[in-house]
Order: C-alpha cells, then structure tokens, then sequence
C-alpha cells in the first residue's frame, strides 16, 4: 500500500507526514470523535511523544500509528 503524504502546520511549523490511507482514515476519526480538527490530534499525539526527556522520542509518524492502532483497540 502506498503512502499518503500530508501537510501540516504544528506548533507554527509546516511539516510533511507519510502514512497509510488506512491510519490517515483513523486519524480522522479520531480527531471527530474528539471535535478537534487533525492538526490539532497530530500535535497532542506529538506533544506526548515528549514526555520522557532521558527517552529519545519515538518518530511522529510512529506515534501517530501507535495512537491509531489504541484508539481501534480501545474501541474493541
């Protein structure tokens, strides 16, 4: 499956995500669900990956898959 490319502007920042349509169409969800606009979910879900300074944090893209995969869990 080939990747999806977005941008998106994070903290002021432009920055450019590839992802599987799939977690793309779970990201979505996520951020309706949370009445939140998906900018907005990607930096959340960004902010976390940050929580441990002794940690190097995950890559963004990584967490944002981890989030979708908790949130279908989650639904479960």
């Amino acid at each position: 499956m080939a990747l999806v490319k977005r941008s998106l502007t994070l903290h002021g920042h432009r920055t450019s995500l590839a992802l599987e349509p799939d977690f793309w169409t779970a990201l979505e969800a996520m951020a309706a669900q949370e009445a939140v606009s998906l900018p907005v979910l990607v930096a959340r879900i960004d902010d976390a990956r940050h929580v441990d300074p002794a940690q190097t944090p995950p890559a963004l893209s990584s967490a944002l898959r981890v989030a979708a995969l908790a949130f279908y869990r989650d639904r479960a």
